[in-house]
């Protein structure tokens, strides 16, 4: 009975993993609302066209959870780096917590890959976005860190500001990994040989960002 069980979980789990890499390859290539849980279905080679639906629930429950699957490994990630810069005072330090977790991240997945496509994908979409960010706040405690960091290296920024220059921080490394996926799975030039070289040129943009000047009306 519990060998029965456990090879049924494994199916159910097998099965699941899929699904999700189904998704999230669809999602990437054509973007979510333009993909049918059908196509999801045939793409992970289920016959039922109803397995997403039993599996995940809806479709923004599909989304998340492709999230939530990533969210652990950048996580972990960012916390390496995080205790090893300590208490920095260097700014390229905590940008490097922001950018080089992501990078190597979505490095790792191998080639191709679709996980940086799919954020941008699903970060242009005001409802998504705010699913997904929800499911990255959940899954790390590091970016409170990381934000404090930030303001120390930044004192005299104001917070406006600061919200302004995250918002764009995020765009640039979730724009610039999604740019680079897409050139290596088209066999497209890149603009650096190696995703650690992107890394540093997208450190080096984020770093003049935060550190260019706040103009205000006269």
């Amino acid at each position: 009975m519990m060998a029965g069980r456990t090879r049924r979980d494994e199916q159910v789990s097998a099965t699941r993993e899929a699904l999700l890499s189904a998704a999230e390859r669809l999602f990437a290539e054509h973007g979510v609302h333009a993909v049918a849980n059908r196509q999801i279905s045939e793409a992970a080679g289920q016959g039922n066209n109803a397995a997403v639906s039993y599996h995940f629930g809806t479709k923004i429950d599909l989304v998340r959870a492709i999230a939530r699957r990533h969210a652990e490994g950048i996580e972990a990630g960012r916390l390496r780096m995080l205790a090893a810069i300590g208490d920095s005072t260097d700014l390229r330090d905590w940008v490097a917590c922001a950018v080089r977790p992501v990078i190597e991240h979505v490095e790792a997945l191998g080639a191709p890959s679709w996980y940086g496509r799919f954020i941008a994908q699903v970060t242009a979409d005001p409802a998504l976005r705010a699913v997904t960010t929800e499911e990255f706040a959940a899954a790390s405690p590091s970016m409170q860190k990381l934000q404090d960091g930030l303001d120390r290296c930044l004192p005299d920024l104001p917070a406006e500001v600061h919200a302004e220059r995250s918002a764009m921080t995020r765009h640039l490394i979730t724009q610039m990994t999604a740019e680079r996926e897409r050139a290596l799975a088209d066999n497209e030039p890149t603009f650096r040989a190696s995703w650690r070289d992107a890394a540093n040129g997208l450190i080096d943009a984020v770093v003049a960002l935060w550190q260019a000047p706040v103009t205000r009306e006269a």
